[in-house]
């Protein structure tokens, strides 16, 4: 990893005490959603938020989410810790993913879409946890690249080269590092738990050999950052029929998001 990329990761601020310990919290056998709730009401934008996504059509609940305790009990209590990730994560750094033709919003928008997958495909699995919450940060690494590329003012060269099909060989051209192998840092850099630092580092070394690295490269596929189509559909159930994994559940969790 060169330097430039360590500096820009480096310079990452901390993560707020609710993530910490909301992390705490759910790692606790003995916590409870009453002590999650109690931690979420405390922050005023981390309630808002959280209310926002669950009244989301994209993850299947039938009747408006009035309350935070009526939200974690129907997510769970670790899906939560994903979504308080996410949230501190888009609050504590710079967006400006101009690099590659997208903005803010349409890259959060894409973090849902996957997120919600993982959580209806993985629903009632113990795998629930890290899939949900890797989903939502698998591109994070692409922030620090655009941010690169901005400041060296070749922002501009890469879009017009970028495509779907030559991403990585690009990334790797214009800053010697991908996406997901940036992502595999910053997780580092944050301390996060080896379960969720683990099918990363397995993406960024391309070696899907458990089933949330395969999960999440299911996700990623599904639901393409530079935008998703057909191809992209049909590439990513391919891939979860080669990895094995559950076809059945993956198509219903599928056409719930999609039908939305």
């Amino acid at each position: 990893m060169n330097e430039k990329i360590l500096k820009r990761i480096n310079s990452l601020p901390p993560l707020p005490k609710s993530v910490l310990e909301v992390q705490r919290i759910t790692s606790d056998e003995n916590a409870s959603i009453k002590d999650l709730v109690k931690v979420i009401k405390e922050d005023p934008m981390l309630t808002a938020n959280l209310l926002k996504v669950a009244n989301s059509p994209l993850y299947g609940f039938a009747r408006e989410i009035k309350n935070v305790d009526r939200a974690v009990s129907l997510f769970g209590m670790t899906p939560i810790k994903g979504f308080v990730i996410s949230f501190a994560v888009r609050n504590s750094m710079k967006f400006d993913l101009s690099a590659y033709g997208i903005t803010e919003t349409m890259f959060h928008d894409v973090s849902i879409k996957r997120n919600a997958l993982a959580f209806n495909w993985y629903k009632g699995s113990k795998l629930l946890d890290v899939i949900a919450t890797d989903s939502f940060l698998l591109d994070i690494g692409a922030v620090i690249i655009s941010l690169i590329l901005i400041s060296e003012d070749k922002a501009d060269e890469f879009k017009t080269k970028l495509n779907k099909q030559n991403r990585e060989e690009l990334e790797k051209e214009y800053v010697e590092a991908t996406t997901i192998e940036i992502t595999y840092e910053i997780f580092k850099h944050w301390h996060f738990g080896d379960d969720l630092i683990a099918p990363i580092e397995n993406l960024a070394k391309n070696e899907l050999s458990n089933e949330s690295a395969c999960a999440l490269d299911v996700i990623r596929t599904m639901f393409n950052m530079l935008g998703e189509d057909e191809k992209d559909y049909k590439k990513a159930f391919e891939k979860a029929k080669n990895y094995n994994l559950n076809l059945e559940k993956l198509n219903k969790a599928f056409e719930i998001v999609k039908g939305n």
